[in-house]
């Protein structure tokens, strides 16, 4: 199951049921081969942990940005909805979802890589394509996510350049999740003002 460096992969929310019914949200890198969904988070996580013990999740394609920096930040309390064909819960606000059942993994170090078979694909808004400062949102979460893997100095260089999109583009939802994003960084004792 060994990705294909063909293939591209796209920033989106899964969200994963524990053995105990609990759902949980997270932003994926996942990518599509052969007809299945590769989903490959790091170890140890909670992601993780509810796939290799539920087997079933939904991957939520959203344009709301506050979600991609609102679950790396302790903001998870998104509506859900149950999903159609599996035990799980799609994001409310997703403009589409895929229910997947996952048939395949390889226990890799430090990501294992589930292979997802599609059972449901469902479609409920329209895309209007993303702006600049969204774009910028969702980059700087993948930052936010390797805060332990990455230089202070790269994270200051990235942001100051994800910062000309947000102050040329932004609107509301995207100022408040790059506040988010900007706040965890300083936590994380980062000084963006260099």
């Amino acid at each position: 199951m060994k990705q294909s460096l063909e293939s591209k992969i796209h920033e989106v929310i899964v969200t994963t049921r524990s053995p105990e019914g609990k759902i949980h949200s997270a932003p994926m890198g996942i990518s599509e081969v052969n007809g299945h969904i590769l989903i490959r988070p790091f170890k140890p996580s909670t992601t993780y942990d509810n796939l290799k013990q539920h087997r079933q999740c939904a991957i939520n394609y959203i344009d709301d940005v506050r979600v991609f920096a609102g679950v790396l930040t302790g903001r998870r309390n998104w509506a859900t909805l149950p999903c159609q064909q599996i035990e799980g819960e799609f994001l409310s606000q997703a403009l589409a979802h895929t229910e997947l059942e996952i048939i395949a993994f390889d226990d890799d170090d430090p990501r294992a890589c589930f292979k997802g078979s599609m059972i449901c694909d469902v479609q409920h808004a329209p895309f209007r394509g993303f702006n600049r400062a969204q774009n910028a949102v969702i980059e700087a979460a993948v930052l936010v996510s390797r805060l332990n893997m990455l230089s202070p100095e790269k994270i200051q260089q990235e942001m100051a350049y994800l910062s000309i999109a947000i102050e040329k583009t932004a609107g509301p939802r995207e100022l408040e999740a790059w506040g988010w994003l900007i706040a965890k960084i300083t936590d994380a004792g980062i000084n963006l003002d260099e």
